[in-house]
């Protein structure tokens, strides 16, 4: 029991950080985990090496296509069993994943956005992946800008399942029917044109058609969908490693989302719902923020795409989701290695890309004849794809969670009307006290 002691004293800070209120009932659940840590054993004797893999892929369509892809690689590898597990959302999956750790019963395979590294390693929860990468074949392959979310600390802790980027849909019929020829390419350009695309036909200064919607709320959709304003006012919110949410780049990104919904030309989405796109096919808005995965591509809607438009410089947000190999046994550890191998490969990802919509992470994939005839067929992944050179990764460091909760609080802060000013200095406030009892 000793040795889980240190591991649990980080759990203990992590549910902390997140409000989560920790009851008799989770700390029963924990203590009877870690004894079940210790003396389960895999009951199968059947020479096969059986994995579990938590992922938490949507929509289900996209679920379905993963799960034949896992079929598959057990079908061709009859010493290893893979069983995919949809164990929720990954907000919904973070208190059981972490509860699973300290249990010493985690998942051998998962799948998550790379953000979560920081996290599992001050948790020693994955294994370090840098001589399996040296020598990987495929490795030249990657596209060279997702490294960046894969390493942390100067070490290689997961590989990418998919990767993509953030744009703009929008509503041709709408913009034609509104005079507007040409999608806006500037920050100015973008106002002008919610401006115009915003619509009170019975005069009760309610709109019936506003410009675009922007995703009110404090989790991470809402920063995922900000940081490419920030990115393209030439800002950061971490400078060696330590946060800063206060700052000029900042303060005009949120300015300019703030001035979208003065002039009137915003609506807000229903709280923690900014992915939700009910009033864009219904017409209701006629821009949104959003990536390929998007339904609005399996709809019957007219719509395009338009790249994120720049102020200082040109820049998306990668939206990307990785695998980690979770500490468990030598052999388990192995046998996981050979599926994220797999995950890599020309096949998995053609298969993969074209059926999600999600962009390959495999460069010989984006450029094979297979997926170009695909893509030709969808222009809005043209954009995509065009966009990648200037996407960025989210930060990758130890504290990334607590510092998207407090990014997110001013964000919040600010669309419900408090000036960009203050709700950064509130936040950044807030994140100096958590990082300054996170180095005590």
């Amino acid at each position: 029991m000793s040795i889980l002691l240190p591991t649990m004293r980080n759990l203990w800070r992590q549910f902390t950080n997140f409000r989560w209120q920790i009851n008799i009932t989770v700390i029963c659940l924990i203590m009877c985990l870690s004894i079940y840590g210790c003396q389960s054993q895999n009951n199968k004797d059947d020479g096969v090496i059986h994995l579990t893999l938590w992922q938490g892929i949507n929509p289900p369509v996209n679920r379905d296509v993963f799960n034949k892809l896992v079929d598959r690689f057990n079908q061709t590898h009859p010493d290893i069993y893979v069983e995919s597990i949809f164990a929720g959302t990954l907000d919904q999956q973070l208190p059981k994943l972490l509860t699973a750790v300290v249990g010493n019963v985690p998942p051998d395979i998962l799948f998550f956005y790379p953000q979560i590294t920081g996290q599992m390693v001050e948790l020693d929860a994955i294994i370090p992946l840098d001589d399996w990468w040296k020598n990987l074949p495929v490795k030249s392959e990657i596209i060279p800008n997702l490294l960046e979310e894969m390493q942390i600390n100067g070490h290689t802790w997961s590989v990418p399942l998919y990767t993509s980027n953030i744009g703009i849909f929008y509503r041709p019929k709408l913009f034609q029917a509104a005079g507007i020829t040409q999608p806006p390419k500037t920050w100015s350009e973008l106002r002008q044109v919610a401006k115009k695309l915003t619509i009170d036909r019975n005069g009760d200064n309610r709109p019936e058609q506003y410009g675009i919607v922007l995703p009110l709320g404090k989790g991470e959709w809402t920063v995922f969908c900000w940081f490419p304003f920030l990115w393209s006012a030439g800002g950061e919110v971490v400078n060696n490693n330590q946060p800063n949410l206060n700052n000029p780049e900042a303060i005009a990104a949120l300015q300019f989302w703030q001035n979208l919904l003065t002039d009137g030309s915003a609506k807000l989405s229903a709280p923690e719902r900014g992915y939700e796109e009910d009033d864009f096919i219904a017409g209701r808005v006629a821009m949104q923020i959003t990536g390929p995965w998007s339904y609005i591509t399996k709809s019957d809607v007219d719509y395009a795409v338009f790249p994120m438009p720049a102020n200082v410089e040109k820049a998306t947000a990668i939206g990307g989701g990785n695998m980690y190999v979770m500490k468990t046994q030598a052999a388990r550890e192995k046998a996981a290695l050979k599926f994220l191998e797999y995950v890599l490969s020309t096949q998995f990802q053609t298969e993969w890309s074209i059926g999600t919509g999600f962009l390959p992470v495999n460069k010989k994939v984006a450029q094979s004849k297979t997926y170009q005839e695909f893509a030709s067929k969808k222009p809005e992944l043209q954009v995509f794809l065009e966009q990648m050179p200037v996407a960025r990764a989210r930060p990758i460091i130890a504290g990334y969670s607590r510092l998207s909760d407090s990014l997110g609080r001013g964000i919040e802060a600010t669309l419900l009307g408090e000036s960009p000013q203050k709700a950064l200095k509130t936040a950044q406030e807030r994140l100096d006290l958590i990082w300054e009892n996170k180095s005590k």
